[in-house]
C-alpha cells in the first residue's frame, strides 16, 4: 500500500565535513544539506515511479545547475511546494479554485528561498485555505510535476517544479477561510475532483491515494 510505504521507507543521505576550530582541532561532524536531501528524496521517488523518469531526472538536473532554483527571481523557472490534503476516509481531497490560472488545484505555492519545500508546502495550504492542523503522511515526496505558467502581468512565462506532499486533516468545510488568491476553496470527494481538472498529475495523485 503506497501510504504505508511511504511512512515505513525514509532513507537520508549525509554529507561529511570538518569544521577547524581556532586552535585547528579537526572536529568531524554530519551536515544533512537540504538540497542534498531533496536530491536524495527524488531518487527516492524516481525507484518508486521509473515511468516519470523523464521528469524526475529534469528536476535533479534543474537543482544542481541552478543556484537559485528556489526563488521566483529565476525566470526560466523555480521549485514550488503544495500539498495534497485529504481527510482521514482519504474520500475528500481539499482543493483552490486559483484565482490567477483559473483552475482547481491542489494548494501550494512559491519557495521565496525557503529550500525545504514540505515546509513550503504546508505554510501556503495554511495561508490559502485557513486551516492549521494538519497530519504529514510522509516527509518523502507524494508527487511532482514541472508545468508551464503563462505570463501574468509582467512576468513571463516560466516553469514550476513542484513538489507534492500528502497530508490529512479533519474535513469541516467550516473551518476553511478563502484567501485573495482563489475564487474558492472546498473539499472535493474524489470521485468528483475530475470534474474540476482532469489534468493529468491530478488523475495520477488520485490513483496513489487508491492504491
Amino acid at each position: 500500500h503506497l501510504l504505508n510505504h511511504l511512512q515505513k521507507n525514509k532513507l537520508f543521505s549525509f554529507k561529511a565535513f570538518y569544521n577547524f576550530s581556532i586552535n585547528n582541532t579537526a572536529e568531524f561532524t554530519f551536515n544533512m544539506d537540504i538540497r542534498d536531501k531533496l536530491d536524495n528524496k527524488l531518487r527516492v521517488y524516481l525507484n518508486l515511479y521509473p515511468d516519470e523518469k523523464k521528469t524526475i531526472k529534469t528536476m535533479i538536473g534543474f537543482l544542481k545547475e541552478n543556484p537559485n532554483c528556489f526563488e521566483r527571481e529565476n525566470l526560466k523557472g523555480h521549485f514550488t511546494g503544495s500539498a495534497w490534503v485529504i481527510d482521514d476516509t482519504h474520500s475528500w481531497i481539499l482543493m483552490t479554485h486559483h484565482r490567477q490560472l483559473d483552475l482547481w488545484v491542489q494548494p501550494g505555492g512559491h519557495a521565496d528561498g525557503n529550500e525545504n519545500l514540505l515546509e513550503v508546502a504546508i505554510n501556503e495550504t495554511k495561508e490559502e485555505t485557513g486551516l492549521t492542523q494538519f497530519k504529514i503522511i510522509s516527509e518523502e515526496i507524494f508527487d511532482l510535476d514541472i508545468h508551464e505558467v503563462p505570463q501574468h502581468k509582467n512576468i513571463p512565462k516560466h516553469f514550476h517544479y513542484d513538489i507534492r506532499f500528502l497530508l490529512e486533516t479533519n474535513r469541516n468545510p467550516n473551518d476553511i477561510k478563502i484567501s485573495k488568491e482563489s475564487f474558492d476553496v472546498a473539499w472535493i470527494h474524489k470521485s468528483a475532483v475530475l470534474q474540476k481538472n482532469n489534468d493529468s498529475s491530478i488523475k495520477r495523485m488520485l490513483n496513489k491515494i487508491r492504491q
